[in-house]
């Protein structure tokens, strides 16, 4: 798998397949997308909310087992990224807000009318994007995993001062000479656009993520306490970004939700770090997210 720019990226999921699907958000936009129908009969419907510049074919693999136990599956492209990308990335405008409100509320409506509930399956960034969508009456769940407040004060030390560089020293040398942040430079997945860049910066700033950011405080935890349907947040105990203490931080703005969080042991799956949760060793985790789905929707089977 290459970036839009042609550099090879570690963030693969193999062989993506699913129908190529292009929704169309409310502000115009349009975003590349696959659809994974149900293999028989519909139990339910989900939508893959991916990890900051993390691309959807990341997520297949995880898609194609969903479509093969009943739930058609979406995965898509946040705006400025993968097969949502424009031809040029600087001067690009898009924000992390722009992502939740427009584009996971996009594909959130694209999986309406189908049998079943509809599901937000998250990762990192996709679990925070949850709480600001502005139909949440048309979601009946999520489930998450590494969701937390990217803080360097929860993360082990060395992790700390890693990420401490590269927020003060590295992402900023690099966003000013480019006009976007080129993650694929150094291996890391999807360029990200220059206001997404900022707000990860800004809001990592906060040990309780945009909860503590003065100007959007409020909003927010009026915002995420609106939130009623059932949340499962699953974290790895090796995860050096997102560990337990960082996922309690942020999920704690899930005030009114119905809540559960997993600790997960690393060792049967030969680790599993931050993005462990979605490669192919970690299949068994996915029958947790399954069952899950499956008692919403009423299904025992």
């Amino acid at each position: 798998m290459t970036t839009p720019a042609g550099r090879a990226t570690a963030i693969d999921g193999g062989e993506v397949g699913g129908q190529v699907r292009e929704l169309c958000a409310a502000d115009g936009y349009r975003l590349g997308a696959r659809f994974f129908p149900a293999a028989e009969h519909e139990r339910g419907r989900l939508v893959v909310a991916a990890a900051t510049a993390v691309p959807q074919g990341f997520y297949a693999r995880f898609a194609r087992y969903a479509a093969a136990r009943g739930f058609s599956t979406l995965t898509f492209d946040y705006r400025g990224t993968g097969a949502s990308r424009p031809d040029r990335l600087r001067g690009f405008a898009a924000s992390f807000l722009d992502w939740a409100e427009l584009d996971l509320a996009a594909a959130v409506a694209a999986m309406q009318g189908g049998k079943g509930p509809v599901l937000v399956v998250g990762h990192s960034f996709g679990g925070q994007a949850y709480g600001l969508l502005p139909n949440p009456d048309q979601v009946q769940g999520l489930y998450t995993f590494g969701t937390g407040a990217g803080w360097h004060g929860w993360m082990p030390r060395l992790e700390s001062l890693r990420v401490r560089a590269l927020w003060h020293v590295v992402i900023p040398v690099l966003t000013r000479s480019r006009g976007y942040l080129p993650m694929s430079w150094a291996g890391m997945g999807e360029d990200l656009p220059l206001g997404v860049a900022r707000q990860w910066r800004r809001w990592c700033s906060f040990p309780r993520y945009f909860f503590d950011d003065p100007e959007l405080a409020d909003a927010m935890h009026a915002r995420f306490s609106a939130v009623r349907t059932p949340v499962v947040a699953a974290n790895a105990l090796d995860d050096r970004w997102i560990p337990p203490p960082a996922r309690e931080a942020f999920m704690a703005g899930y005030q009114q939700a119905p809540y559960r969080a997993v600790d997960i042991d690393p060792a049967p799956y030969g680790g599993l770090g931050h993005m462990g949760y979605f490669r192919a060793r970690a299949e068994p985790l996915w029958c947790d997210v399954i069952d899950w789905a499956g008692a919403l929707a009423g299904d025992a089977r």
